[in-house]
């Protein structure tokens, strides 16, 4: 019995079946748009720690829309500021200066370490690193750019051009004044070395791409503290001191792309770079800071935020609806202590996994911070070889079984993990458990 095109909700409107909703993405959605599952999971609604899809299956979500939804799915403490704004002033642009704006920037000056204290808005991720690149050229005098390999900035040509993964580069991108030094991917050393008896040599690259790829003086090093989109790649403690004092050393700003380690994401601190002791001068962010709702910040110290010269706006950037929520976002990690919670329930978490690793040899590494965990897997354990295609079945599995996860990595075969920060013990507990039978049903 075929499906009607279209249902009534329980108010009696209108919804589209399943199948219309996937003959509408294939025709009206460019197709280099990636869904997840070799059958696309439809979407219907979401409330805490659970999404539904237009079938009615639910899901516990262990991946967060990326690494988004900070403090639950459609979390009333910030669903309901955002309604309140809707009905007073929707928008307004950045010509207008508004009390939403610059609370939040007020805010995000409170929390922000070092001297940062000045906030540019933007819409999303890719605009608040294009951003960052245009203020550091701007106010150091000069124009290239040091980032790392496996590193993703986002989909403008810029940002493109930052990234330093094939898959994502597929445009035609023409890189200039950008140069990509080796990352700090101990599990694949690209040295060949150990940690810790390397000495963390993949720092010195840095140097050695600014004095052979550059003019000798750098606008910045951008970088993510954990690479995202690259497989939750965890630099060892010293690296970002010895970049940091080789970024200096050659006149650049450090930025630091918290993107999606921002707003507690690796636990016990607010932003990612906290944790290996540097003090950036410019922080990109986005994603997880207003819970969803689109939204990108470039943050600065006042040094460097005065050094973008000429008139610029930012039509929708400081909106006041998105300003609300990613400042009702914050105010619920604050009061519910969600950074103390990530971090505990993130150790939770990753002696689970180390767990689940000791009992399925296709988890070759466990790596991350916080409620930002990553398993890299491989068909065998010395070689190392990449295992994308058991990686997609394992997502397979675990959707079957009532579980959501991502995937990334240079070879896709890193699975994300990347729940609420409110996320309680027992349901990382379940996560682990529907991820062991997974691995299991695999097997057999």
């Amino acid at each position: 019995m075929s499906t009607p095109a279209h249902r009534k909700t329980e108010k009696g409107e209108a919804r589209m079946s399943r199948e219309e909703i996937l003959r509408k993405n294939k025709q009206y959605i460019f197709s280099c748009v990636t869904n997840f599952y070799t059958d696309p999971l439809v979407a219907d609604h979401a409330k805490g720690q659970y999404v539904w899809d237009s079938e009615g299956n639910r899901y516990l979500d262990f991946f967060g829309g990326i690494l988004t939804i900070s403090v639950g799915h459609a979390n009333p403490n910030v669903t309901g500021k955002i309604k309140d704004q809707i009905d007073r002033l929707q928008h307004a642009s950045s010509v207008y200066p508004t009390a939403q704006a610059v609370e939040l920037a007020e805010k995000l000056a409170q929390i922000t370490p070092g001297k940062i204290q000045k906030s540019f808005f933007t819409n999303s991720g890719t605009e608040a690193n294009e951003a960052a690149v245009l203020v550091a050229r701007m106010a150091t005098g000069s124009f290239d750019i040091v980032a790392l390999r496996h590193g993703y900035s986002g989909h403008s040509q810029l940002t493109k051009s930052l990234t330093a993964m094939a898959p994502w580069r597929k445009s035609g991108v023409i890189s200039v004044g950008v140069s990509h030094a080796l990352n700090p991917y101990c599990y694949r050393c690209p040295l060949g070395m150990t940690y810790p008896s390397c000495g963390v040599a993949c720092a010195n690259d840095v140097e050695d791409v600014i004095r052979t790829a550059t003019s000798g003086s750098i606008a910045a090093f951008l970088a993510e503290p954990i690479q995202g989109a690259g497989g939750f790649i965890t630099p060892p403690k010293e690296y970002f001191k010895l970049v940091f004092n080789i970024v200096k050393k050659y006149g650049g700003l450090f930025i630091a792309d918290e993107v999606q380690t921002g707003f507690g994401r690796t636990g016990k601190k607010w932003f990612g770079i906290e944790h290996w002791e540097v003090e950036p001068d410019i922080i990109t962010c986005a994603k997880g800071m207003a819970n969803g709702v689109p939204i990108g910040a470039t943050l600065a110290t006042p040094e460097v935020a005065d050094g973008f010269k000429g008139l610029t706006i930012s039509t929708f950037g400081g909106n006041p609806v998105t300003a609300v929520a990613a400042r009702a976002t914050i105010e619920v990690i604050e009061e519910e202590k969600l950074i103390e919670n990530a971090d505990k329930a993130g150790n939770h978490f990753r002696h689970k996994l180390e767990e689940l690793q000791q009992k399925h040899a296709l988890i070759g590494d466990v790596r991350g911070m916080g409620l930002m965990q990553g398993l890299e897997l491989v068909k065998d354990r010395k070689t190392k070889e990449p295992a994308p295609a058991e990686t997609n079945q394992f997502m397979e599995r675990s959707r079957s079984n009532g579980l959501l996860i991502g995937k990334g990595g240079l070879y896709g075969n890193v699975i994300r993990l990347s729940p609420p920060l409110n996320i309680s013990l027992n349901d990382v507990d379940e996560a682990v458990r529907l991820m062991d039978k997974s691995l299991s049903e695999m097997r057999n």
